[in-house]
């Protein structure tokens, strides 16, 4: 029997998840994304006619158009269900517009998680496609493509070719340039503190300095902790206050995108690109075996931390029944929204809490069932209970030296049974009992010198902590945002942390200085509150592409005459090509640096630049090992002589062979240090810390 009905929606799993849903009356098809772009050959804006982009169909989407449109004409009607956002909206539009649809026909379906009760309620009511989120996204497609196609020219001309420039690219690249400049003209700060051990009834405990005569003091200088510590004349101490208070810890609230990418990259390790990927096939439907495929999470393109009411209840259900009534809150927490945030959506929450992690894990990828039991735990610990602690603030005197100890003690776990935040589980710290009056004695009592240290560097978490406080960007721009600074050579990544190169400070300084609203966080922020107000209806889109524009069109022409040619001069290697004899010099490519001969183009002689870890191949014993890197960019292990000697490892040969088996030796990165392992046998030695 022919289908009556076709739904469009933009992936292919969502559709074969859906189409089981919903019977034979229905066909169920991909878009696979956009059918319908700005080209890649040109601007495509007209600035005379208020602004209005030439979309054409996206090149090899040709086939698949052809295939939606005969998939239409069979159809009695037609539903288009693409992501429920900006991007998702404009898709339906374009599919509107290829498909012959009035866009003020109620085709446009909507839901938030890909269950078979959220779209079966979704078709039944179906609303016409919004043109107030599609203006919002034409509008931010627009001024990318005006700050784009503007500035990258310029940079090509001035820098180098294949450089680019973007409107949350900039402002990241400025945070990690501004943060590196800082940690540059870093003078620390000299402080020191006395700390002590103590001792009562056989219990030991820590406490340290905290003033003279009941005021606090900070110890600035040697001389200062000195003459502190020379009031100290016996190990004899009194108790002079004991403070005892119950302390509440109320959970997180549900995740939004951007604190699931920072938690997933603090917790499990994951870049923000896989974090994301690994979301999109979990809310896009998964096979549960005899229960068939089910879409696991709730949309995970978000910033608000509203829950549903019947996933509240849920929830309360499955708390009271698995913990107990006490573990499951009343009243509702009041619900705290950023400033920036749009409340379209519920927050991240997995699409039952019914479906517990380990009762369904052996249908997940390992790292599917990481980052669904982090969702499912961080949704359920937001309907708990607080943790309530004990905690006991004691103050030790002697003379007028005046030491504190502070101890804590869990006292209930409330949400902590499921969830804690961060990387860390706290551990109870415990004070024996005291009370006022009695004494106490010092183990050993010693100052120690401290120097303030430099801000860190961002970390992929922390970048996107500081673009989403600075309102810049919006949840979905994050991922790509920090794979194009990377893929550009702006940043290269030192121990997990970005740090600026060479190209990238030479690139901010050039936009920061012709371009400054670009870079300006608080002129970007601004911006997204527009392309908000667009989508509330409350602004036109043209009026916030022209009011960015013309003072922008002013910095074009100005920076085309005022900037000059730069040279970026390139490093000598140190030795020469083995083919012409010229100097070998360092060059950044697409992938980073690279030995390059200085006679290009008569030479073309290249070499990929590796560390050597000096051991020998443990293998053929003639090459020695290298580092290298995967195209994941993952750090590997293999000989010099490749292809003549293959051998391989993602662990780091020690140049010791095994005392058991005599194979090679490797060290892996373990809790507490590196332990050194038979790349063969079972010997291990002791963990280095």
């Amino acid at each position: 029997m022919a289908y009556k009905y076709l739904v469009i929606v933009e992936s292919p799993t969502k559709a074969k998840t859906i189409e089981k849903y919903l019977g034979r009356n229905y066909k169920v098809v991909a878009s696979k994304g956009h059918l319908r772009d700005l080209p890649k050959s040109r601007m495509a804006i007209d600035f005379e006619n208020d602004y209005q982009p030439d979309y054409i169909s996206i090149r090899g989407k040709g086939d698949l158009i052809k295939e939606l449109k005969k998939y239409g004409h069979k159809a009695e009607k037609i539903y288009l269900a693409s992501d429920p956002d900006r991007e998702g909206e404009a898709i339906s539009w374009h599919l509107a517009h290829l498909l012959g649809l009035d866009p003020a026909d109620n085709i446009r379906v909507v839901y938030n998680e890909v269950t078979k009760d959220a779209v079966k309620e979704a078709l039944k009511n179906p609303r016409p496609i919004n043109m107030d989120l599609v203006s919002a996204q034409q509008a931010r497609r627009i001024l990318d493509r005006l700050v784009g196609y503007s500035i990258s020219p310029i940079l090509w001309k001035k820098v180098k070719k294949g450089l680019s420039a973007g409107r949350v690219q900039s402002v990241a690249l400025k945070l990690i340039v501004n943060r590196e400049e800082e940690i540059a003209g870093f003078e620390p700060v000299e402080s020191w503190t006395i700390d002590g051990t103590f001792l009562k009834d056989k219990h030991v405990f820590q406490a340290a300095f905290y003033g003279l005569d009941g005021k606090k003091l900070k110890l600035k200088t040697k001389e200062e902790a000195d003459a502190v510590f020379e009031k100290i004349t016996s190990n004899v101490f009194e108790i002079s206050d004991v403070t005892k208070k119950q302390q509440k810890r109320n959970p997180a609230q549900p995740f939004t995108t951007s604190s699931l990418q920072q938690e997933a990259a603090n917790k499990l390790n994951f870049r923000t690109r896989k974090t994301m990927m690994i979301a999109q096939e979990l809310y896009e439907g998964i096979p549960l075996g005899k229960e068939g495929s089910v879409g696991l999470i709730t949309y995970m393109r978000t910033d608000s931390t509203r829950v549903s009411a019947g996933s509240i209840e849920e929830a309360h259900e499955y708390i009271t029944g698995t913990y107990g009534p006490e573990y499951a809150i009343e009243k509702q927490r009041e619900n705290k929204k950023a400033p920036s945030a749009q409340d379209a959506h519920e927050a991240i929450r997995p699409s039952s809490v019914l479906r517990v992690p380990s009762e369904i894990e052996a249908f997940l990828t390992k790292d599917q069932f990481k980052l669904y039991q982090l969702i499912w735990a961080r949704f359920l610990a937001s309907q708990m209970t607080p943790a309530i602690f004990d905690t006991m603030k004691v103050d030790l005197k002697h003379e007028d030296v005046m030491f504190r100890a502070t101890g804590s003690k869990e006292n209930f776990a409330g949400y902590r049974k499921v969830y804690v935040e961060g990387t860390a589980k706290e551990k109870d710290n415990l004070l024996p009992e005291m009370a006022v009056g009695d004494t106490v004695f010092s183990k050993d009592i010693e100052p120690n010198q401290h120097f303030s240290q430099p801000p860190a560097r961002y970390s992929e978490a922390t970048l996107i902590k500081a673009l989403e406080e600075n309102g810049v960007g919006r949840p979905s721009t994050y991922a790509p945002t920090i794979e194009t600074i990377q893929k550009r050579y702006y940043v290269k990544v030192t121990a997990k942390r970005f740090e600026p190169t060479e190209l990238g400070t030479i690139v901010n300084g050039l936009i920061s200085t012709y371009f400054p609203d670009i870079v300006n966080i608080s002129f970007t922020a601004g911006m997204e509150q527009d392309l908000d107000s667009v989508e509330e209806g409350k602004m036109e889109w043209v009026k916030v592409v022209d009011r960015f524009y013309k003072p922008f069109a002013e910095e074009l022409a100005k920076a085309e005459v005022e900037i000059e040619k730069i040279e970026i001069k390139d490093e000598p290697a140190g030795f020469d090509c083995e083919l012409c004899g010229h100097p070998m010099v360092i060059k950044i490519g697409r992938f980073g640096k690279f030995y390059a001969c200085s006679n290009f183009p008569e030479c073309r002689n290249t070499k990929a630049i590796v560390k050597k870890i000096n051991v020998t191949c443990p293998v053929c014993h003639k090459g020695e090992v290298i580092e290298r890197k995967s195209k994941k960019n993952r750090i590997f292990y293999g000989c010099d002589r490749y292809p003549e000697c293959e051998f391989i490892s993602w662990d780091k040969p020690i140049g010791r062979d095994c005392p058991k088996c005599q194979h090679y030796l490797v060290e892996k990165k373990v809790k507490g240090g590196i332990q050194v392992k038979c790349s063969h046998c079972e010997y291990e030695e002791d963990v280095q810390k």
